[in-house]
């Protein structure tokens, strides 16, 4: 079968880059980041359809529906990437967020690039997870026209899912099919086709926007504080108790001490300080208020 990629922006020639070939080694870093300067502009122009994408995935979660990231190559590990940051960085896991690529997860680190084109494997991959009315699917593609998001999204509004998609071209045919669509025109890429780069770059500071913008709305986030960070390691013990202080003006001595007293709970540690609690009424303060420690302060 024959495909014709030449209308898709990602695919077409980049006539800024024609001779990179034969600059120097500097030369070619300017051009390079030079091109890349097109991203954030490509991410500002879509910001409205971001926020519409954020304020159906947030209900989603907060009802006990999980955002699912389906997509394939660099777009799939894309997903699974943003997914995976979300437990350390908020305490939330598969529960609330799944990132899943075509070809499972050795395509993490093997290319498998015909599992692209295997519609019905998105299907198989979505029931595999019990995929439901209650979720929301994020397929991502650069290309807009990634079989096995197709796949994906058709069988996801079959169910009465809500439906996402996230492109680096106009009219995307995914975007054709999802309930709202994400388009960032990043423009022709350095290398003719190579979407890992500005695509790429593209997609990643999307997802954060989205999920970090869930995760803040979810409660999550205490000023700009991550304070539902869960301290598995050394970096993330102090990271923790640095919270504790920022967030109540305490001594890093008493910070290590409420760490402790808290279970290891930062919001609870917090509301230990600022509202003279011992651990129990902390927590039940935090019940009380849907786990936001902004609420609690205020009243």
């Amino acid at each position: 079968m024959m495909l014709n990629l030449s209308t898709l922006q990602t695919e077409q020639r980049n006539q800024n880059t024609l001779s990179i070939d034969t600059l120097s080694t500097l030369e070619m870093v300017h051009l390079i980041n030079q091109e890349d300067t097109q991203v954030l502009n490509a991410i500002s122009e879509c910001a409205p359809s971001i926020a519409t994408a954020i304020d159906a995935i947030y209900p989603c979660i907060e009802n006990k529906g999980r955002l699912v990231y389906m997509g394939a190559g660099t777009s799939g590990r894309l997903g699974v990437l943003d997914a995976s940051e979300w437990f350390p960085t908020y305490g939330v896991g598969e529960e609330s967020v799944i990132g899943m690529i075509a070809g499972g997860d050795v395509a993490l680190r093997v290319p498998i690039e015909g599992a692209e084109d295997d519609r019905d494997q998105a299907v198989k991959d979505m029931q595999s997870i019990h995929f439901n009315q209650n979720d929301v699917l994020l397929a991502i593609a650069s290309s807009g026209r990634t079989p096995y998001c197709i796949g994906a999204l058709e069988y996801a509004k079959s169910l009465g899912a809500k439906t996402v998609s996230l492109a680096c071209v106009s009219k995307s045919e995914i975007g054709q099919i999802a309930d709202i669509a994400i388009e960032a025109i990043t423009g022709p890429e350095v290398v003719t086709g190579s979407t890992r780069m500005k695509a790429g770059s593209a997609q990643k500071m999307i997802l954060n926007i989205i999920s970090t913008s869930c995760m803040i709305k979810y409660g999550k986030v205490y000023g700009n504080l991550m304070v539902d960070v869960k301290p598995t390691n050394v970096k993330l013990i102090q990271r923790a108790k640095n919270i504790i202080q920022e967030a109540t003006g305490c001594t890093q001595k008493r910070a290590s001490d409420l760490l402790t007293q808290s279970h290891d709970n930062v919001k609870v540690a917090i509301v230990m300080e600022l509202m003279n609690a011992d651990y129990e009424h902390a927590c039940q303060m935090l019940s009380d208020n849907e786990g936001r420690i902004t609420h609690v302060v205020s009243r």
